[in-house]
């Protein structure tokens, strides 16, 4: 029914069209001519095959992204949002544990973190994807797997990163903005009514006080102990060289396998063959799962529709993060300073 949902309006548009040949039959004008292509109208999944394996039928291990800001929201540029990065990451390693092919993940990483909460989410479903399925997931570290990146990577069996990569920024960070100064100088003041001395914490229109920089600072404690534990139990790290790599510096790949926060340096096709050695899969293929058209569905998506398209201009307004939502986030800024507990 769908399908012919969607063909009946391919045909309406062409007949809509047509009234519009004679524009182009004036002297000097070619008769144009029209290219319908069919778009397959699927949510699912699809695999997509990167390297091929050996024999009819041979095993797969399946490339799953960990890249960008790590936000459990869409986000993106004006008119092209792009998917809920923790739900399709959610999908992707669904997908992978319930197919009995599938013998091993390699996540690609390269991103600089995102919020507490996104991290601590995709952490936690790649931590029950080995649990449930027992197969061997190696995180392969591009340019960067900073602050939250890393500690999605900490859930992986083995963390395999280039030379060049920049890893690190263990740490937690809050960002506050007051503008009362600035509004002051215009004659403006701001008056909250709220329903308790803490419920406007944080609040840009006023400067922070202290008994909300202490309950700021709780919050923020909490959660880098957090990310400190994960990284001393996935790394078995002593105390010494914990307190050395947690306070928010970032470091090399070469310097990170020096200290025992990965494993060893290497490109992604060498985190590829050790995926396959893991899995005991030598002769394997390498796939990629991609959602053909659309976006949808998990328990995380916010909106199953289509990103609004246009064909006249294409404005690529990427946000800022300065606007980024409000929260706690594992997230390295190298421009607006690292990390730090």
């Amino acid at each position: 029914m769908r399908n012919r949902y969607n063909l009946l309006h391919i045909m309406r548009a062409f007949a809509a069209a047509s009234y519009a040949l004679p524009l182009f039959w004036l002297p000097g004008c070619g008769i144009p001519s029209f290219l319908v292509t069919p778009v397959e109208n699927t949510k699912a999944l699809k695999e997509e095959v990167v390297l091929d394996g050996k024999g009819l039928f041979p095993r797969k291990i399946v490339i799953v992204e960990v890249e960008g800001l790590l936000l459990n929201a869409r986000s993106g540029a004006f008119l092209r949002p792009t998917e809920n990065s923790v739900s399709l990451f959610t999908q992707q390693m669904h997908k992978a544990e319930n197919d009995p092919a599938v013998h091993a993940v390699v996540l690609r990483v390269n991103s600089p973190g995102g919020t507490v909460s996104a991290s601590d989410a995709m952490y936690d479903i790649v931590m029950r994807f080995r649990n449930n399925s027992h197969k061997p997931v190696v995180a392969s570290a591009q340019d960067v797997a900073a602050s939250g990146a890393y500690y999605v990577s900490c859930a992986a069996d083995k963390l395999v990163v280039q030379p060049t990569s920049v890893l690190g920024s263990i740490g937690v960070i809050f960002h506050t903005v007051d503008i009362s100064g600035t509004l002051a100088k215009i004659g403006a003041r701001t008056e909250a009514i709220k329903s308790g001395p803490l419920k406007d914490m944080g609040s840009p229109l006023k400067p922070l006080s202290d008994p909300e920089r202490a309950v700021m600072q709780a919050m923020v404690n909490e959660y880098y102990a957090r990310f400190k534990n994960i990284v001393k139990t996935s790394r078995r790290l002593d105390d010494a060289t914990l307190a050395d790599v947690t306070d928010g510096r970032v470091f090399t790949g070469q310097q990170a396998v020096s200290l025992g926060l990965a494993d060893n340096t290497g490109q992604l096709i060498d985190a590829i063959q050790l995926a396959k050695d893991l899995a005991d899969s030598p002769d394997a293929e390498v796939v990629l799962y991609k959602r053909p058209h659309g976006f949808g569905g998990s328990i995380y998506a916010s909106d199953p529709s289509s990103p609004p398209q246009s064909n006249v201009v294409l404005l690529n307004l990427e946000p800022s993060r300065a606007f980024l939502p409000s929260g706690f986030y594992y997230l390295w800024e190298p421009g607006l300073g690292i990390s730090r507990p």
